[in-house]
């Protein structure tokens, strides 16, 4: 451990649980690295992640933005494809789209497409599956509602999903953002998390709640004190 974190971690008392919004404001006093780091939440689930039925993914749009612009690609025919464009999405296409996919050509964050292509893009499943980037429905990726998921997105929309040992990593902006965007965009995924309970999940749904910043130490949240 460097003397920076060491200095941080000590602003943090070791076993005690703080209020949501301490927690963010800890975090954020304590990135204070060369780069604007960004602040993140991780949350430990009460679910079986081995249970095809206790899986949870979800999005969540972030109401102070996530501090960065993503590039959107959209694949999708007709008249979808002019919304889009409306909408502010960054590369448009169809086959040709999918052709640039296949030869590696990868110039955006993000991937929407309208159910009628995901055919056509199946073809390039294999090279954007491995990058995060296939579309899908359950991401909210796949949709004919291109023009909403487009503004969605360009405005703070993200995606999360629970990881092999249950654990939720978001993250909820950056650490110039001020406090209160910070505990906003924070609440806003505790929100979505509680949202998306498994139904067949028992006892105790979210177990730990940590807040900690690119650089820092991990600052401990009573989960009962969130608001």
């Amino acid at each position: 451990m460097g003397k920076r974190f060491e200095k941080a971690k000590k602003t943090v008392e070791a076993g005690k649980l703080y209020a949501l919004k301490e927690a963010v404001e800890i975090a954020k006093k304590n990135a204070t690295a060369k780069f604007d780091e960004t602040v993140e939440l991780h949350v430990r689930l009460g679910i079986d992640t081995k249970k095809s039925d206790q899986q949870v993914r979800t999005h969540v749009v972030l109401p102070n933005g996530t501090g960065k612009t993503k590039k959107v690609g959209v694949i999708t025919k007709g008249e979808k494809a002019q919304e889009a464009q409306k909408a502010g999405a960054d590369i448009i296409g169809g086959e040709d789209l999918i052709e640039d996919i296949v030869k590696g050509k990868i110039d955006f964050d993000i991937l929407v497409a309208t159910p009628d292509v995901m055919k056509d893009l199946s073809k390039a499943a294999k090279i954007l599956g491995p990058r995060g980037l296939m579309p899908s429905p359950k991401a909210g990726t796949v949709t004919f509602e291109i023009a909403q998921t487009v503004k969605e997105l360009k405005a703070g929309r993200i995606e999360f999903k629970a990881d092999a040992y249950g654990i939720v990593h978001v993250p909820v902006g950056k650490a110039s953002f001020e406090a209160d965007k910070l505990l906003g965009n924070a609440q806003a995924v505790m929100e979505a998390i509680q949202k998306v309970k498994p139904s067949t999940s028992k006892g105790l749904y979210v177990k730990t709640i940590s807040v900690s910043s690119t650089m820092g130490p991990g600052v401990h949240v009573d989960i009962n004190k969130i608001a």
